[in-house]
């Protein structure tokens, strides 16, 4: 008879809050890979995959999940309770891609207001049909029954600024590469000092396959949108007048955009050391401009005509701006 011990798997926990669910499509990525993540863990939460429910993590010891990776900023109070549930069940949180890590597109909605976004979404799109001007409430009666929907919070929020964050895994979303790497690290206890961004410390242009062709003292005469340019592939994109966010981005993504012959949007986050990556990408967009005059610096700043949603279009609610004010 054999009395070989077996050993428990390391339980993992993915959980989905307010994203697209690219992140999920990073792990299905994964392809044959994730059949060794499979060997090597026990997944005991991924709602968009597997059925378990919340009283089963519920059920849990505290600290019995090694690891959740959880992945969307947080807008709703179920989202917050289920963060808050698996910060007490997991030994370790990773905020795994844009969303999590610095508020991502979600986090835009933080330039507008509750209020404003049912509005528009209720009441005054075009395909809206409403007459009777009815909007979704936290709690409602029909036929002696309660029906109950999560509360719409009215600011976007990071992870972190709900809940402490161990790791960051950046991106939109993160790489395939970056997030066995992330789950391999974890498994075999190599881990960095925590608060780490599981990514390179360089910036975008740092790694870009087009940086051999910057020109130094380089100057741009205007500001074009991709649609309004061919973007010649051979040349800084930048040095094109496309608004490429590439100096003030963390490298990692493999400049996935710019081989695509697009501009970086920015959706690894800052690089270490600057807290506002907007403001940091705004420094870097003004002193490339060709403007030596207050009116020749006004006209080119018209030309971008959505300039939060360019400098900050992942990053809102982690910036120092946070939201939009009065």
């Amino acid at each position: 008879m054999s009395t070989a011990k077996t050993t428990s798997k390391p339980k993992v926990a993915l959980y989905w809050c307010a994203s697209c669910g690219g992140c999920e499509e990073t792990i299905v990525d994964l392809n044959e890979g994730i059949l060794k993540v499979v060997e090597a863990v026990d997944i005991v939460l991924w709602p968009v995959a597997l059925d378990f429910k919340y009283h089963h993590v519920e059920a849990m010891k505290d600290g019995e999940i090694a690891v959740s990776f959880v992945n969307g900023a947080i807008r709703t109070d179920e989202q917050a309770h289920v963060a808050k549930l698996l910060r007490r069940k997991s030994g370790l949180i990773v905020a795994f891609g844009s969303c999590a890590h610095t508020g991502g597109i979600p986090g835009l909605a933080n330039l507008t207001s509750r209020s404003e976004i049912f509005r528009t979404s209720y009441f005054e799109s075009p395909t809206v049909t409403n007459p009777d001007r009815t909007e979704p409430r936290p709690s409602s009666k029909s036929s002696g029954k309660e029906a109950h929907l999560p509360r719409f919070w009215e600011q976007v929020h990071t992870l972190d600024q709900l809940i402490p964050v161990d790791y960051y895994l950046p991106g939109c979303p993160p790489s395939s590469d970056l997030a066995l790497k992330a789950v391999q690290a974890i498994l075999s206890g190599q881990l960095p000092a925590k608060g780490t961004v599981l990514a390179p410390e360089k910036a975008q242009c740092d790694t870009c396959p087009l940086a051999k062709t910057r020109v130094p003292n380089a100057k741009i005469a205007h500001v074009y949108r991709p649609s309004e340019i061919r973007i010649d592939p051979e040349k800084c994109i930048l040095e094109q007048g496309v608004l490429c966010c590439g100096p003030a981005t963390r490298s990692g993504c493999g400049e996935l955009c710019i081989r695509g012959g697009m501009p970086c949007t920015g959706c690894f986050g800052p690089v270490p050391g600057v807290a506002d990556q907007g403001a940091n990408m705004l420094s870097a967009v003004a002193a490339l401009c060709d403007a030596d005059t207050r009116e020749k610096a006004e006209a080119m700043a018209k030309q971008i005509l959505d300039p939060a949603g360019t400098f900050y279009r992942y990053a809102v609610p982690a910036s120092t701006l946070g939201r939009k004010k009065g």
